[in-house]
């Protein structure tokens, strides 16, 4: 779905009338001073978002290694990560720039307040993009290039334009784009893909509408007044947290998978499971307040949270699990 420009500024004005306004006005802008706008170019990149990715694709390179990889290929598969995250969320800034401005949990993003302007926003993530597939191609081979720039597309070519304003499916879909770091991180360790890195991505593929879906619950207003539907912004709170406890049970259950896959050791299989049972119990603390017409906010932003606990620790039995001496 193509970006809805933002709205007319008083430059777009000038420009727009440059038959009567001197070319010079351009140049009345105040100068920005240069430590905010750096500051705002790092938000545009979500960096929170980026620490995330990241703790998944250093676990399952050791997993793939089977001991501690060499620093370099994990230093290297870390900064050609980040940039290629990075090129994705400036650009899906670019492209949202005129909902976030509607939203009250993201209008003081850079665009949104005009700390950047959407040009600058827009070369910068084209730029990330390029340097961080030409380096992951230099530093750690051609398939996790392919794969960070297939992350890439999809992100922005999938989930922004073409399904997040028009399907409450949106965050399903759209989240493969989060599963591909554990693909990055194994290619570059094996130079090939198996069946335990597909594990990996089904985990996170499951994981996130039961991470994302309550969070919309929280913040179901902003979205509704953006016209994004976001499935809890469609569908009654007892549909959703139904959803999110369906979504939650395959993604414990896929965690299990991967024990035999994998060939991990029984510490890690006690790990998933009980993570998995303490997921499962706030989904259903969810559901139960839904059903009973309880507001929902408190314990979804628990969920919300929660989630991303039961992901980290999940990823460090996984990073810990190979090196174990039995």
């Amino acid at each position: 779905m193509p970006a809805v420009d933002a709205p007319r500024t008083s430059s777009d004005a000038a420009v727009g009338s440059a038959s009567t306004v001197s070319t010079a006005g351009a140049s009345t802008r105040p100068p920005r001073d240069l430590l905010p706008l750096v500051a705002g170019f790092v938000a545009l990149t979500k960096p929170r978002i980026i620490e995330l990715l990241l703790v998944t694709t250093v676990p399952t390179m050791l997993l793939a290694e089977g001991a501690i990889p060499p620093w370099r290929l994990v230093a290297a598969t870390l900064v050609g990560g980040a940039l290629a995250a990075g090129s994705a969320n400036t650009l899906n800034c670019y492209l949202d720039r005129d909902i976030d401005q509607v939203m009250h949990r993201t209008r003081r993003r850079p665009l949104a307040t005009g700390l950047i302007r959407p040009g600058e926003a827009l070369a910068f993530g084209v730029v990330l993009g390029v340097v961080s597939v030409a380096w992951l191609a230099a530093t750690t081979g051609w398939l996790p290039a392919v794969l960070a720039l297939a992350a890439i597309a999809f992100y922005v070519g999938v989930y922004t334009m073409a399904l997040k304003r028009r399907t409450p499916q949106n965050i399903v879909w759209g989240g493969a784009a989060g599963c591909m770091p554990v693909l990055i991180g194994w290619s570059a360790v094996t130079g090939s893909l198996s069946w335990t890195p597909v594990v990996l991505f089904a985990i996170i593929f499951f994981w996130t509408p039961p991470h994302y879906w309550p969070l919309s619950m929280r913040f179901r207003d902003d979205y509704a007044a953006a016209g994004v539907p976001m499935l809890p912004v469609v569908a009654e709170p007892t549909v959703v947290a139904r959803q999110v406890l369906r979504y939650s049970w395959v993604m414990v259950a896929v965690s299990m998978v991967l024990w035999p896959v994998a060939d991990t050791t029984p510490v890690y299989g006690a790990v998933a499971l009980l993570l998995g049972a303490g997921f499962l119990r706030e989904a259903y603390v969810l559901l139960g307040r839904a059903r009973t017409g309880a507001p929902v906010e408190a314990a979804a932003m628990r969920l919300f949270h929660g989630s991303i606990t039961y992901l980290t620790l999940l990823f460090v039995a996984i990073a810990v699990d190979p090196l174990l001496p039995f």
